[in-house]
């Protein structure tokens, strides 16, 4: 279903916090001018949970005209509350949007039951392709592969976003069922490739498109020697770009290469300046600023 780089894509504020829709369609067209296969608005890394509903439908509407069909856009609509999930959902649905990428409810932490009627609901309310995303050390809870393998068997629950952290939990994944498997951690993306994941729903893609769909490319090619060596040049970037709470580093970096303003909504706030010390050197490594 979904193969290559999709960019977790952050939403780029101005100095009054109000969504800077200008530098969103910079950012958008140098994802699509370095390479990058699909475009994710308005997920975790996107602030999602920062902006209204409204806010939200003007970011993921923006992203779909903008893009206009040149690569795919999967629109975050999750919710903790099932009948808003559906909302969004069908709002991403009516605007064409490719695809729908809902995290699993975070704080109510439900059981795979819950889980399972969550999403089945969802999914039986809209009829369009759904990526799920499990991320328990946002949610609080993790989605157990045989939970993935059992929400398989709902025809348009097709893809996940696979963020636990586990290899071993992606490897499961694989062999128990055939759902398309995206890395959510970018210094997990080559390992989780070679055990079946067909890309990455990735952070560092926002600054280093072309090298994260390098890595995708050259794995799906078979070619993990190529492979290897874009990972191990990317790897300082990626434990970079999580010295601080995400999106906070990768906000900081995009302000420093001349994409955006580095402007957060509370309660995230700029990266601190011993912790920007820390990811400066790694980012005049890989000639970013």
């Amino acid at each position: 279903m979904y193969r290559g780089s999709f960019v977790a894509l952050v939403t780029p504020f101005k100095e009054d916090f109000e969504v800077d829709f200008d530098a969103y369609g910079r950012l958008i067209d140098f994802q699509i001018e370095n390479g990058t296969d699909g475009i994710v608005p308005c997920g975790c890394t996107g602030e999602a949970a920062t902006l209204s509903h409204d806010e939200q439908k003007k970011c993921i509407k923006f992203a779909v005209e903008r893009i206009a069909g040149r690569v795919p856009v999967i629109a975050g609509t999750g919710s903790n509350n099932t009948r808003e999930a559906v909302d969004l959902t069908r709002y991403a649905k009516e605007i064409a949007a490719d695809g729908a990428l809902l995290i699993t409810p975070y704080y109510n932490k439900p059981t795979a039951a819950g889980q399972i009627a969550h999403y089945t609901a969802v999914a039986q309310a809209v009829d369009i392709p759904i990526m799920l995303y499990n991320v328990p050390s946002r949610t609080g809870v993790n989605m157990d592969p045989k939970t993935v393998a059992e929400l398989s068997k709902v025809p348009n629950i097709v893809s996940i976003k696979e963020a636990s952290g586990n290899v071993d939990q992606a490897s499961q994944i694989v062999s128990l069922c055939n759902i398309n498997v995206m890395s959510g951690d970018d210094s997990l993306t080559l390992p989780m490739m070679a055990v079946g994941a067909e890309g990455v729903v990735s952070v560092a893609a926002n600054v280093v498109p072309g090298e994260v769909a390098a890595i995708c490319a050259h794995a799906n090619e078979g070619d993990f020697a190529a492979a290897r060596e874009v990972h191990r040049k990317l790897t300082p970037l990626f434990k970079g770009l999580f010295i601080e709470t995400n999106p906070m580093p990768v906000k900081a970096t995009l302000a420093a290469m001349g994409l955006i303003k580095n402007v957060l909504r509370l309660p995230l706030t700029s990266m601190t300046e011993p912790a920007y010390a820390r990811l400066k050197p790694i980012l005049q490594d890989l000639s970013l600023v």
